[in-house]
């Protein structure tokens, strides 16, 4: 801890001495460890934390040159910035939340986005038909966006608020739940909200697929039918998927307590999951078939 309080002293230190020849128009609030850059009638602020870990991963000799250029791509990315608010107006209002399949660890370094269970992130968004995109947290930063648990009441009211929600018949019997908004990128977020969609149901638990980020698919598990119905689901479910512009996840997923479990890709394993969860709900007799 010594050490690392040297180190952010030092850098510090340098960084304000360089901050009137790099950028002059700048200055450092020791308060908040964060440089901030003025832009005529608003200002714009950048934690210094990046640039400790860039300065602890190399020689002291080279601090002055890794301050320097951190400093340099900290004000190119301050001038997107404003440009990009000039453009866009009040960044918070387009905040969207888009659950997407577990991310990389290079990508959750990048951007802002919370866990949403075992197989899912919930990642923040700007929702513009041309400027849209994930949120990074350089972006988050500079545009100073905190405490953005209002995007996922925004995402509710302006793209879920529409959704349409039909069945139709599945190819080996019984009925599969679409729960569809065409050409959206967020009926995926409805995965959370699966204890209220499958409430009504009097189901042991459902198999679940979002082949694309448009659409779910839902089949209520109540009876042995779902045993016969489940190689149709997950062959409708890998057919969506595949014929997708926008793909999500080719898994199919078994639902249960609130609890999603991914079902095992061979088909006997699969079968045996929802054999087990029939049998646990008391939906099915033990007996040779």
């Amino acid at each position: 801890m010594h050490e690392e309080l040297e180190i952010a002293g030092d850098v510090h230190a340098l960084l304000e001495g360089l901050l009137p020849v790099s950028l002059p128009d700048a200055s450092f609030d020791r308060a908040t460890s964060s440089v901030v850059l003025g832009f005529g009638w608003t200002e714009l602020s950048a934690s210094t934390w990046g640039l400790l870990e860039r300065c602890a991963a190399a020689e002291r000799s080279e601090w002055p040159g890794v301050v320097d250029a951190w400093l340099r791509e900290t004000a190119d990315r301050a001038a997107m910035a404003i440009a990009e608010i000039e453009l866009l107006g009040d960044v918070r209002r387009l905040l969207r939340i888009r659950l997407v399949p577990t991310m990389s660890e290079e990508h959750r370094r990048e951007l802002v986005w919370t866990p949403a269970g075992e197989y899912f992130d919930a990642l923040v968004v700007v929702e513009h038909p041309e400027y849209g995109a994930p949120l990074t947290r350089h972006r988050a930063g500079l545009l100073q966006l905190r405490r953005l648990g209002y995007a996922l009441r925004q995402t509710r009211e302006h793209e879920l608020s529409d959704v349409v929600d039909y069945t139709r018949p599945l190819a080996a019997g019984g009925e599969v739940r679409v729960i569809t908004k065409p050409g959206s990128g967020y009926v995926t977020v409805l995965l959370s909200e699966l204890d209220e969609l499958l409430a009504e149901t009097d189901a042991a638990g459902a198999l679940v697929a979002a082949p694309r980020y448009d659409t779910l698919l839902l089949y209520p598990l109540r009876s042995r039918a779902a045993l016969k119905a489940l190689p149709a689901f997950t062959a409708e479910a890998a057919a969506m998927h595949g014929a997708a512009e926008d793909p999500c996840t080719d898994h199919v997923y078994l639902w249960r307590d609130g609890d999603l479990e991914a079902l095992d890709a061979r088909p006997r394993r699969a079968r045996a999951q929802v054999k087990a969860l029939l049998r646990a709900s008391g939906r099915l007799r033990l007996r040779r078939e």
